[in-house]
């Protein structure tokens, strides 16, 4: 039976890309077996490479990439028809990473704006009203009435990812999926973004899936953190548990590499440099994918890929040398 306090539920999704290459085809494995619930009001912070499966893993969730197998349940129901993909995207919604590309140069910011209540036909043949509910979003988001006639060619970097937010917000969605959706701001601007996602989610009680490469910003807007390796989910838990306590080989490097504002605790911390490059994505190792660049591989982790254990209440990780009860590695 469904959790009440789970919005949404994946179940081991798959997201497989046909790559053809002469008169071969290969299988990508974008996003392969991954599983996860968020809670009601909460943010889940999904870190890791670049090409590690993140912004697919989002899109995929939104439908926006058709699942190649797997489960999405929403608010207890799985999305099986067009009928309940339709109200789905009512009520889960994205801003994308780059708010230059992703606002559409010929249509005013008001236009932009409107075009989810007019896909979805809200406010149908009532302009005034329709006018209103963009002027009361761009307000909501920080944005001057007097910008709505203006275009997005206009706008600095944060203002256009204002605009993408009240997009996002049009439909009054429940949950939304933030692709590195700071990531392409100024260092001056990213604090004022996150901290109105923070906002928005105080007042609205909105759920957030948070995809970032940025370690520091993850911590600071996340309940829970997710770490992907090339598709496959690796270790997830509470925030606070997985910064201080990080099971996984791959997850100890990622946090290891972020920057320490105490010089006498950074002169004193221990950088773990990874062995190699991370591999393609078609030619992914066998067993656990991250045996390639693991200190503790052995030939167990090239036979079999690890079970997604929890070894913590809340913890899970996926590495045969985690032991289940104690959650320390082998010696």
């Amino acid at each position: 039976m469904e959790n009440r306090d789970t919005l949404i539920r994946v179940e081991h999704l798959k997201k497989y890309f046909d790559i053809k290459n002469g008169f071969t085809t290969k299988q990508l494995k974008a996003v392969d077996d991954v599983s996860f619930d968020i809670k009601r009001g909460e943010t889940l912070g999904l870190v890791g490479e670049s090409g590690c499966g993140k912004t697919t893993c989002g899109k995929t969730i939104l439908n926006l990439y058709e699942p190649t197998d797997g489960k999405i349940i929403f608010e207890g129901h799985e999305i099986k028809t067009r009928k309940d993909l339709a109200k789905y995207r009512t009520q889960a919604s994205m801003v994308f990473q780059d708010p230059y590309s992703s606002l559409n140069p010929r249509m005013t910011v008001a236009e932009i704006i409107a075009e989810p209540l007019k896909i979805h036909k809200e406010y149908k043949g009532n302009d005034k009203a329709l006018n209103l509910r963009v002027l009361e979003l761009m307000d909501y988001v920080g944005l001057n009435a007097e910008h709505a006639r203006r275009y997005a060619h206009e706008f600095s970097g944060g203002q256009r990812q204002r605009i993408g937010i009240a997009r996002a917000l049009a439909l009054n969605p429940k949950f939304i999926v933030c692709d590195e959706a700071v990531s392409a701001l100024d260092v001056s601007i990213q604090a004022q973004v996150v901290n109105l996602f923070k906002r928005l989610q105080r007042e609205l009680g909105l759920t957030y899936l948070f995809v970032s490469h940025d370690l520091l910003i993850i911590k600071y807007v996340s309940d829970r953190i997710a770490v992907m390796y090339l598709g496959k989910m690796v270790e997830l838990g509470e925030a606070e548990e997985i910064y201080n306590n990080p099971m996984h080989p791959y997850s100890k490097s990622l946090l290891s590499a972020v920057p320490i504002p105490d010089p006498d605790v950074a002169k004193n911390s221990h950088r773990i440099i990874l062995k190699g490059d991370i591999p393609s994505p078609l030619n992914a190792p066998s067993g656990c994918p991250f045996r390639t660049r693991c200190q503790y591989a052995t030939e167990e982790c090239a036979k079999s890929m690890p079970a997604f254990n929890e070894v913590k209440p809340g913890h899970f990780v996926a590495c045969h040398k985690v032991k289940v009860k104690e959650g320390l590695h082998e010696k």
